[in-house]
């Protein structure tokens, strides 16, 4: 009889160990239990740590609700501007209610595939080249929003979507690269003006101080050349300084003037600037103004009556007649002495 019941005691021990086992469930931190008894939602979803469920009844289905990763695969579309581009992106989303993502959707994670895809060519048809290059995270809110919207209806939230990758065909990238280069060479173009606006300002204002002070130009020169020389080289060279070449071209004579004209011309000048001319200098031009003056021929305005005229400038002959001719001297400073001719009266 003890027997028996010894036995006895041990099959109902083993049947509920057998029926613990079958029954317990281990639901971890990061899931929840969705429990259907009959095939009917039983009860409010299990949280994590150990549960119970009736064996052969209820069916228990695990939901993971850790941020999933999924990338998007590349889709190829037209851009508004009719550009052929080829994007790839990437969604974050989590389940925020486990029974609607196991009872509204037969599988969660294709549809939100399948709607980020679409939602990615829908958003490329909308949007301009310069767009998706550059603002993407007005594109990438857009494209969140898209997918979020039907999304919330299966229990599932969008955290985020990100564009990855942008494809361009060989020929817009080539005049993608042309355009940048031209744009840097006319950025460069207007800095190398504006430096040598810069710098031309700065060389007027030390040209201006320096005619202030003629010395300074010589002290320059005396730098330049202590520069040069600091290099050891062989050949110096020693610029001259433009204000000795213009003196030297005002002292020059110019082609054709006779010498004693540039005498008079550089006498003239020293006159003009302050010295007083000799008194024979001042006579000799009175001299000469006078039948000017008065329109008068000079050859006929120098000549005297025949009893006042002196001995030697009462000549005649062909000589007298050749110095009195227009072809003669008409300076008077270039008039030659007259030499008495064969009729000369003594």
């Amino acid at each position: 009889m003890i027997e028996e019941l010894a036995v006895a005691g041990v099959a109902v021990a083993t049947g509920l160990v057998a029926y613990a086992m079958a029954a317990a469930r281990i639901v971890k931190q990061y899931e929840r239990g969705v429990v259907f008894r009959l095939g009917r939602l039983h009860g409010d979803v299990r949280r994590p740590g150990f549960t119970m469920i009736v064996p052969a009844v209820d069916r228990i289905r695990k939901v993971n609700m850790q941020i999933v990763t999924m990338p998007v695969p590349a889709q190829e579309g037209i851009t508004r501007d009719n550009v052929t581009v080829r994007v790839d992106a990437v969604v974050y989303f989590r389940v925020i209610d486990a029974a609607n993502a196991v009872i509204e959707v037969e599988d969660y994670r294709f549809a939100v595939s399948q709607m980020a895809q679409t939602s990615l060519r829908s958003i490329i048809g909308k949007s301009d080249l310069d767009d998706l290059l550059s603002n993407r995270e007005k594109l990438n809110q857009g494209l969140e929003l898209m997918i979020d919207s039907p999304a919330v209806g299966w229990g599932v939230q969008i955290d985020r979507v990100e564009i990855k990758d942008v494809s361009l065909p060989e020929t817009m990238k080539r005049s993608m690269a042309r355009q940048a280069e031209a744009d840097r060479e006319r950025r460069a173009r207007v800095i190398n003006a504006d430096a040598e606006l810069q710098a031309s300002k700065k060389l007027a204002q030390a040209a201006g101080e320096m005619s202030k002070q003629p010395a300074a130009l010589q002290l320059r020169l005396l730098q330049t050349v202590v520069a040069v020389a600091a290099e050891k080289n062989s050949t110096l060279v020693l610029p001259f300084p433009v204000e000795l070449l213009r003196f030297l071209e005002r002292a020059a004579p110019q082609p054709g003037e006779p010498v004693e004209a540039g005498r008079q011309g550089r006498q003239g000048e020293v006159t003009d600037a302050g010295t007083p001319p000799s008194p024979e200098v001042a006579a000799g031009t009175a001299e000469a103004a006078l039948p000017m003056a008065a329109g008068e021929d000079p050859a006929a305005a120098g000549s005297l009556p025949a009893d006042e005229m002196p001995p030697m400038a009462t000549g005649g002959g062909e000589d007298a007649a050749e110095d009195a001719s227009p072809a003669g001297p008409s300076r008077v400073g270039d008039v030659p002495p007259m030499v008495p001719g064969p009729g000369a009266v003594s």
